[in-house]
């Protein structure tokens, strides 16, 4: 078993960055009927009070999701050594200054008419709370770690794991 933990305010919000930031790509789950839907997403942005920032199409499903209920769930993983989940709030903002500084070139894939596209919107994820997991070292040494146990049979656990409370 690894170390655990917990991380509050600051440290939860520079964990948060460190991770999403490093991960990019999420599942953005919203609920419906009372069943979770999920979707992968790119963090555009992590704010430095910890908010996620996305953007999406105004007429998605995702948006009427929010728009229902606000509640919402992020769960970002990249093999083998970071995991992060958040609960959070969600609100949509077609504010045109917000959205011109998230847009990327990548975003054309999706919204053909760039940063003034008119279904074009902004979603702002406020995390309540959540939970990491990530090694104390770099991938070398985790991998090496892991090896070393693998061959030994002995635990070599690098982890270190925590809540996460804003």
């Amino acid at each position: 078993m690894g170390d655990y933990k917990e991380l509050r305010d600051d440290a939860a919000v520079d964990k948060i960055k460190d991770l999403a930031e490093d991960i990019k790509t999420c599942l953005f789950c919203t609920y419906k009927d009372g069943k979770i839907n999920s979707r992968p997403m790119a963090a555009q942005k992590i704010d430095d009070d910890g908010n996620l920032w996305f953007l999406s199409d105004k007429t998605s499903e995702k948006n009427e999701e929010i728009i229902q209920n606000p509640t919402v769930e992020l769960f970002f993983s990249a093999p083998n050594d970071q995991f992060l989940t958040l609960h959070g709030t969600a609100s949509i903002t077609y504010d045109r200054e917000i959205i011109k500084e998230l847009f990327t070139p990548i975003v054309k894939v999706w919204m053909p008419e760039g940063v003034d596209d008119p279904n074009l919107s902004a979603i702002k994820v406020v995390p309540k709370d959540g939970y990491y997991w990530n090694n104390k070292h770099n991938k070398v040494v985790a991998v090496a770690k892991m090896t070393a146990s693998f061959i030994s049979g002995q635990t070599m656990d690098d982890g270190i794991e925590g809540d996460l409370k804003l």
